[in-house]
């Protein structure tokens, strides 16, 4: 997912690049805005951390691009792709070394574990609507 501060600065193309580049196929994408209620069953794991307030502010505060990625080992090479949460940390080269701006907007999701990216998915997608 691209949250709303990748939108907003401009960089749909340019995540998107690296991330065809990097040998992803892209077999979903729409281009939507969460709800305050999308966003909050979206990161109910965090609901008991302070931040969630402010994640749900963030989420909802303008367009994201969802996607689902395939990939062989897909779930790891694209945590390698984006890079650490803190774009700080982020090792040269990651999205988030090149497009987020602080540990809150940093710019992409990905997802953890391939049981959570089929969850996340189906969150996003209806099933015709993969290719």
């Amino acid at each position: 997912m691209l949250k709303p501060d990748a939108v907003e600065n401009g960089h749909i193309g340019g995540i998107l690049d690296k991330i065809t580049s990097a040998g992803f196929k892209i077999v979903a994408m729409k281009y939507t805005q969460l709800s305050k209620r999308d966003a909050q069953a979206f990161y109910a794991i965090h609901k008991e951390r302070p931040f969630f307030g402010e994640l749900v502010d963030f989420m909802t505060r303008g367009p994201i691009v969802s996607a689902i990625l395939e990939k062989d080992n897909a779930v790891e090479d694209f945590r390698a792709l984006i890079g650490a949460t803190n774009p700080a940390d982020a090792a040269e080269g990651t999205i988030r070394k090149l497009f987020a701006t602080s540990i809150a907007e940093n710019a992409v999701h990905g997802s953890d574990s391939d049981e959570n990216a089929a969850i996340e998915g189906a969150f996003h997608f209806a099933g015709r609507e993969i290719f």
